[in-house]
């Protein structure tokens, strides 16, 4: 009785993680924990885009399955209710590092799977009345310095020379008259990517998962999980248990809680201030009438966009880096003033305009920067999915129907993706690797300093 009494206090707290939960229309009530003794065909441990994607995925295409998603808190509460809200065709960090780690030919490869991730996703939101204020409005690279004009110029060159289209060159000119600024030099306009509350998507994605038949398990944090030896898994909570054939880990930064994927990936943490809603004259201000969500060309890339009723969310900056286990590193008060500050660097005609929130959360990072869906085990029966570097929102749904593909035994174009099943470079022990990342963030603010700024 004392557990049930103090869940409605713990309830509150996903509302302090973002503006998009916070701003959620309906106070979530969260799914009963899992109980001891259950039994499943799959087990998904994390109810994000990617457990989601990937329980209800395999309700399609394989009704009789019994599919269970184990959430440690609500779903939407990680990643998935806290990002920047584009879905867009960016694969790990930027083309060239993709072409650089991989070869042209699977950099390419990449590129049309993000190209097809973003359709599948604008589809599946449009096809099933997904409320998460959803535009497909474009996404816009853009160079604010000679050191990121060369970037974006050789992003698009290598998308001329693969042959992609829908690519727009936008000069200087084109620039200022669709935004009141000065600031860009250069940019590549996408129409090819859309901008949601992605907190409202994760709910919406949780609701469509349950009406296929997914059973979800709310405020469940796992302890552990073991092979058995007669073959399968069991997962335990530190209430219930469940055993499976297959076990899905969709957890991404979040599996540095897990010893045998600690290594794989590390979590960053990543942060986002918004303002008050812009009034009419100060959208007239400053244009902006694509609504396209932005990213400039830095290491350390700002990104931000327009919500529905005109916000600005501006992201970015810089990381936080966390050590050991800890997640709780999303509030950085240098950082969310750095991102105030240049919020009216681009747009100093929005000089005292109130920033009414602040957030962050952990991404998942793998040491070459790409993603990759993998294994544990020869088995092939325990996968995860990891390492979308910030850029997971598209790419986390069609991963979840790539996993699911992967359980049914079907072979797809997406399960034969170079990056499925792929051998990944491990970070070195934990004091080591810390010390690794700050000299890789280190290094990035000196090039953003002295090459980007």
């Amino acid at each position: 009785m004392a557990e049930y009494q103090a869940m409605p206090n713990q309830l509150m707290n996903y509302k302090s993680k973002s503006w998009w939960l916070e701003s959620l229309p309906e106070t979530i009530v969260s799914n009963p924990g899992l109980t001891p003794r259950q039994t499943a065909d799959v087990v998904i441990i994390g109810g994000g885009y990617t457990g989601l994607s990937t329980g209800w995925h395999l309700k399609q295409m394989k009704p009789g399955t019994d599919v269970r998603v184990i959430e440690s808190d609500v779903c939407g509460y990680g990643a998935s209710g806290r990002n920047g809200g584009f879905s867009m065709t960016l694969f790990g960090l930027t083309k060239g590092i993709t072409k650089f780690r991989f070869s042209d030919e699977k950099a390419k490869s990449a590129h049309q799977y993000m190209e097809a991730a973003v359709d599948y996703l604008h589809d599946f939101i449009t096809a099933n009345n997904i409320d998460c204020d959803y535009e497909r409005s474009g996404y816009l690279l853009v160079g604010t310095s000679p050191g990121q004009i060369k970037r974006v110029e050789h992003d698009f060159k290598i998308m001329e020379r693969w042959g992609m289209g829908g690519v727009e060159r936008w000069g200087k000119g084109r620039l200022s008259d669709e935004f009141r600024t000065d600031f860009y030099k250069l940019g590549w306009f996408e129409p090819r990517c859309g901008i949601i509350n992605p907190a409202k998507l994760a709910r919406g994605m949780k609701n469509f998962a349950e009406s296929k038949g997914v059973i979800i398990y709310e405020r469940s944090p796992v302890v552990g999980f073991s092979r058995n030896r007669e073959g399968g898994f069991t997962v335990r909570t530190e209430i219930g248990d469940i055993r499976s054939e297959y076990l899905v880990f969709a957890t991404n930064a979040y599996s540095v809680l897990f010893p045998e994927l600690k290594s794989i990936q590390r979590p960053a943490f990543t942060h986002i201030v918004m303002t008050e809603p812009l009034s009419g004259e100060q959208m007239e201000s400053i244009g902006w009438g694509c609504r396209a969500g932005i990213e400039d060309a830095r290491d350390l890339i700002h990104y931000y966009r327009l919500t529905k009723d005109n916000r600005i969310v501006m992201g970015g900056g810089d990381v936080s880096l966390g050590y050991g286990t800890n997640l709780n590193k999303d509030l950085n008060e240098k950082i969310f003033t750095l991102l105030e500050d240049h919020l009216i660097e681009v747009f100093p005609q929005l000089k005292g305009i109130r920033f009414t929130h602040k957030w962050g959360g952990p991404i998942s990072v793998t040491l070459d920067m790409a993603p990759v869906i993998g294994f544990l085990g020869s088995d092939h029966k325990c996968i995860f999915s990891m390492g979308c570097v910030g850029h997971g929102v598209s790419m986390t749904t069609t991963n979840g129907r790539t996993i699911a593909e992967m359980i049914a035994g079907r072979q797809t174009p997406r399960t034969d993706m170079f990056f499925v099943g792929r051998k990944t470079i491990s970070w070195p022990p934990e004091l080591i690797s810390y010390g690794v990342s700050q000299a890789i963030r280190g290094f990035m603010k000196i090039e953003d300093r002295l090459y980007c700024k």
